[in-house]
């Protein structure tokens, strides 16, 4: 499959937003990864869907917008309306009840949806939504904070995954050229990225490190 590269914006100079975008889109991103935090179900917070309005304004890539919040089933419309093309949900916050019934809706609009479990949760937890998803999102990190070390428990999951899941496999926190070389050759093809690819000196060579890293 093909390897993407997501920058995440979390690790970008909110300062000059607009100017990250363009930085790395022009750099060859494939996508632009989104980290919306509400404050309970990490203890963190970032943004709402202003902000994602503006930059469906600034930049043409596919928005995945992450939605590490309670109650994402809820508040998934208004991040569509701001112009979201993927949404990103997390098993530990919603019922599979309520990932099938927001698949339906999201289906029905073109917007693809994603599922994405945190390190600590085993693979078995996403298996019975997996027919309603578009793709899936393995944690590297625990979702909170960027910059963070990668968890190399992250591997086998990925590979177990690969094995039962045909589409998009995505995986966030701790990327870099060496922990994409292990992540690609284990199954992901979607790999989201902050620090290494917006404190870089280059960020197309970042881009590129990482996109070959498993040739």
């Amino acid at each position: 499959m093909k390897i993407k590269v997501a920058p995440s914006i979390l690790s970008a100079d909110f300062s000059c937003l607009d100017r990250e975008i363009r930085r790395v889109e022009r750099a060859g991103a494939d996508l632009i990864h989104v980290d919306v935090m509400d404050g309970h179900f990490v203890p963190n917070i970032t943004i709402g869907p202003a902000v994602v309005r503006h930059l469906r304004k600034v930049t043409r890539l596919p928005l995945d917008v992450h939605l590490m919040i309670e109650n994402a089933d809820k508040y998934a419309k208004e991040f569509v309306k701001a112009g979201s093309d993927m949404i990103t949900v997390h098993i530990e916050a919603l019922s599979v009840a309520k990932i099938k019934a927001l698949s339906r809706r999201l289906r029905a609009k073109g917007i693809k949806l994603g599922i994405s479990l945190n390190p600590a949760t085993p693979l078995a937890k996403i298996k019975k939504v997996l027919d309603s998803v578009d793709f899936v999102l393995v944690m590297s990190v625990n979702p909170g904070f960027g910059g963070q070390a990668f968890i190399p428990a992250a591997i086998p999951k990925i590979r177990q995954l690969r094995k039962i899941f045909g589409k998009d496999i995505s995986v966030d926190g701790g990327i870099n050229d060496v922990t994409a070389r292990s992540v690609i050759q284990a199954g992901a093809n979607i790999l989201a990225a902050g620090s290494y690819i917006f404190s870089a000196k280059n960020s197309k060579k970042a881009i590129e490190r990482i996109r070959n890293a498993a040739d």
